[in-house]
């Protein structure tokens, strides 16, 4: 079950804002595959290419917990 916490921070249009997903890019960061974060019930965003320093030690604090 997937933390209401667990949002990723983005950038749009030179703001900060909450994202749709985590990039693919972020959860190899991370560690983790597309099918264990969706296992994870982690929601990705395919569209994303950045990665958030922010966001991938948001994931590896998840991974620690579980």
């Amino acid at each position: 079950m997937p933390d209401k916490n667990l949002i990723p921070v983005v950038h749009h249009k030179g703001k900060t804002r909450k994202g749709k997903g985590f990039s693919i890019y972020e959860l190899k960061a991370a560690g983790l595959s597309i099918s264990d974060a969706k296992k994870l019930g982690i929601k990705i965003d395919k569209r994303r290419k950045s990665i958030r320093d922010e966001n991938v030690l948001a994931l590896k604090e998840i991974i620690k917990e579980r």
